[in-house]
């Protein structure tokens, strides 16, 4: 019976198209060793296999075409829940292709069939013994989900953007339940401060062991374990929030896990993204932080309001655990569509892996070149540029919402959405920063020349706006508001010069240059959030406490990144 769409492509052999009904399957070539045909299944083949005989199975469909000698293809899942297929091929005899009196050759078995059918080596073993009721399997992907066919270090920057997202969630969620919990427990500023300092000691503690485990390890298994332990231990704040010594510690612990993820995501990047991207890398990445502010600082008034201060670890936590799961998940799968590594290779990893020993550890810890990375003027400026801009950051991040509460006469709901404005506008900014500076490198400007020129904006930018909020000109709340929100969120230019330098002094040591100015850069965590909670007991002006350190600390760090910055690639190993 010929097909009712004869222009309907039922096949295709070796790229040679083959209408069911009027192009016949002969018996010159064979489908033994070298000689096997490769298939290619679309899914528009399907509509002249239907008017056949069709059977199903279960939830396998058999298609049979009698005019091609008895053939038959049957699609069933190769797994439950997937949305792979494999096609069962199954030929009574040895087959070749005939079309209309040309013969199509064979080809050369391969580890890829046509058009993104994988054929794999065992697979094709089965094809190609041949014989009566001979079948085989071929791999057929369905092209879900849409980001599957992204390239693997889109997919990867992705994933850790959302953690990024994720991490500043539970790092802001304090800065919001701080207030209600002040109130419940009669907590003094010095008090909050020093709870919200807390979590900078964990912070400063992990970065150079962050930094180090990365390059050992990888920044995958390192960003996985960071993960999971703040995730955890922001679950774990409102079961000891009554505790001092606990909630206290629980904090210590979100530090620790969150300290190591961005020396994991530099490796990552450093490893994996090429110079002309790694600027919009960075920024999508560490972006995540500001979309974290953002979305952490709406969350949690509404649920404060609703379900308590307690809802807000409890959910947070559990965004944390998802990402956990999920990344879990992607992994696996990735994994298993790809082709199958040697038995042996495995094995062998298998037993380095626990092979490995304390004293194994300790040597490569020493094969950092410690004395070649200090001795480098741009590593300094990179350390002291990153402490003045955590200074003015972290405290921001941590006191801005009191400040609004207190100084601007602002409830806890018009608080918190009010100190969303500064990160929801890094977002714009940190994109529009990214494409500048990767263009202007793209275009023949040096590396140094961006980086410093980036890191200038981020710095005076956030110096000057704070000036009418230190110096008392009399203006409307919001009109403070409206300019505290522009100098914080130019402050992301900083996302393309000093982040960025790591990676382009040195990729092989990227992970260890972030740990080492990132534990610098979590000092002000420590000592300026405290500092500012007691300045401001003893003061109370929000000039002296918050906003005079800030500003110090973006001048000098502005003429010392000017002066001693550099993006040359050294080689410290040399």
């Amino acid at each position: 019976m010929p097909a009712p769409f004869p222009h309907c492509c039922t096949l295709q052999i070796n790229n040679t198209c083959v209408p069911g009904g009027r192009e016949k399957i002969g018996k010159e070539k064979g489908w033994g060793g070298a000689k096997m045909a490769k298939f290619t299944l679309k899914a528009e083949n399907f509509c002249s296999f239907l008017p056949q005989t069709t059977t199903t199975v279960g939830k396998a469909f058999a298609f049979r075409d009698k005019s091609v000698g008895g053939s038959y293809f049957q699609l069933s899942p190769a797994r439950p829940s997937s949305l792979k297929f494999r096609v069962l091929c199954g030929i009574r005899e040895k087959e070749g292709v005939k079309k209309e009196g040309e013969t199509v050759p064979a080809v050369a078995p391969s580890h890829q069939g046509v058009n993104g059918v994988r054929v794999s080596e065992a697979e094709q073993g089965r094809l190609s013994r041949g014989g009566d009721g001979g079948g085989g399997e071929v791999g057929f992907d369905w092209n879900w989900p849409p980001w599957k066919n992204l390239p693997p270090r889109y997919k990867l920057i992705g994933t850790t953007s959302l953690a990024f997202v994720i991490c500043n969630m539970d790092k802001v969620n304090l800065s919001v339940a701080i207030i209600p919990m002040s109130n419940q427990f009669g907590w003094s500023s010095s008090t909050a401060g020093l709870v919200q300092s807390s979590f900078f000691w964990g912070y400063a503690l992990s970065q150079l062991p962050g930094g180090w485990l990365a390059k050992r390890f990888g920044g995958r298994k390192v960003l996985e374990l960071g993960v999971l332990t703040w995730s955890c231990a922001t679950a774990l704040v409102p079961l000891l929030a009554g505790f001092m010594p606990g909630l206290v510690f629980s904090r210590i612990l979100v530090g620790i896990g969150e300290g190591v993820s961005p020396s994991a995501a530099t490796d990552l990047i450093a490893r994996t993204i090429p110079l002309q991207e790694r600027s919009r890398a960075v920024a999508f990445v560490f972006g995540g932080l500001s979309v974290g502010s953002v979305t952490g600082l709406l969350l949690a008034p509404a649920l404060i309001q609703h379900y308590g201060w307690e809802s807000v670890f409890y959910l947070f936590g559990l965004f944390g655990l998802a990402w956990f799961i999920g990344f879990q998940t992607m992994v696996e799968q990735e994994a298993s569509y790809t082709a199958e590594p040697a038995a042996n290779s495995s094995s062998h990893e298998e037993e380095k892996s626990q092979g490995s020993s304390l004293e194994e550890l300790g040597e490569s810890m020493n094969d950092v070149p410690w004395k070649a990375i200090f001795k480098s003027p741009a590593v300094w400026a990179m350390i002291y540029a990153h402490f003045c801009g955590s200074w003015g950051h972290y405290n921001c991040l941590s006191w801005l919402p009191t400040y609004f509460s207190e100084a601007l006469n602002l409830n806890l709901t018009e608080a918190a959405w009010v100190s969303i404005l500064p990160p929801l506008a890094s977002v714009f900014v940190t994109n529009l920063a990214a494409q500048l500076a990767d263009k202007l490198i793209s275009s023949g400007v040096e590396t140094t020349t961006v980086r410093k020129f980036c890191q200038t904006v981020g710095f005076l930018a956030p110096a000057l706006c704070m000036i009418p909020s230190a110096v008392d000109l009399g203006l409307h709340p919001w009109q403070v508001v409206g300019i505290l929100t522009a100098g914080l969120a130019l402050s992301s230019f900083s996302l393309s010069g000093l982040y960025c330098t790591h990676q382009d002094i040195s990729p092989e040591y990227a992970s260890i240059l972030l740990g080492i100015t990132s534990t610098t850069g979590a000092v002000p965590g420590i000592v300026g959030v405290a500092l500012t909670g007691y300045l401001l007991d003893t003061t109370h002006s929000w000039t002296i406490s918050l906003f005079a350190p800030s500003i110090f600390f973006y001048l000098t760090g502005t003429i010392v990144w000017l002066v001693f910055a550099s993006s040359k690639p050294q080689n410290f190993s040399s």
